[in-house]
């Protein structure tokens, strides 16, 4: 019994650390956006990285996926970002996070062109550390969902990505499913930490050019 206080209260001594981690780095770096998903009160910056989430089997993005969507869409259009990388996973045949994510937002008028993949997003870790070393990029806003956004923006800027998060709040709408997220949120920001500390290598691979040339098609189109 006394063992099993003692580790109880080790790992709770630990996810109160990193959690604790990530708000501190995250601090003054979150927005929330609208609950119509629109990210009006967000700052600017030259991307908008948007997190892979489920799809499903006909090609439609899970509905946090498309609340993550439209935010970036509307970034776009207000002028707040110039490009748009969608970074998920494409691992598995028949599974593709990146094309749906770009097909759902050409579908909202967002060019192709000013649109760039990462099929290598397997977490977000990955996608941070690809961000800026594969894809080259410095500043960005990162979207994702609002319970999401400390581990999220604190994992990037913990590995050299100058970011601020736009979370969406609309997930709160379902209760029991943003419990359950919220709740894995803890040992995930655990993982976080361990990554961050051991530097953990992606999958890297060559460098691309997607986002710098997103960014100059945008540039010379809304001039």
């Amino acid at each position: 019994m006394r063992v099993s206080l003692v580790v109880v209260g080790v790992l709770g001594l630990i996810t109160a650390g990193a959690s604790t981690w990530a708000w501190a780095v995250s601090a003054g770096h979150i927005e929330v956006a609208g609950e119509r998903g629109d990210g009006a009160d967000a700052v600017r910056a030259p991307v908008a990285i948007v997190l892979g989430a489920a799809v499903h089997a006909d090609g439609r993005p899970s509905p946090w996926l498309a609340h993550r969507l439209d935010i970036a869409a509307d970034l776009y259009t207000s002028g707040r970002t110039e490009a748009i990388l969608v970074s998920g996973d494409n691992r598995r045949v028949g599974y593709d996070e990146p094309t749906v994510m770009r097909d759902y937002l050409t579908s909202k008028g967002i060019p192709s062109q000013a649109i760039a993949l990462d099929y290598a997003g397997f977490d977000t870790y990955d996608t941070c550390v690809r961000a800026r070393k594969i894809f080259g990029i410095e500043s960005a806003l990162l979207v994702t969902q609002d319970f999401h956004e400390p581990r999220a923006v604190a994992i990037c800027r913990s590995v050299g990505l100058s970011v601020d998060g736009v979370g969406d709040s609309r997930a709160r709408h379902d209760r029991i499913s943003w419990a359950v997220s919220w709740t894995r949120e803890r040992p995930a920001t655990i993982k976080a930490v361990i990554d961050v500390v051991s530097r953990r290598n992606p999958t890297l691979g060559r460098r691309e050019t997607s986002v710098a040339e997103a960014i100059n098609w945008t540039r010379e189109h809304r001039r």
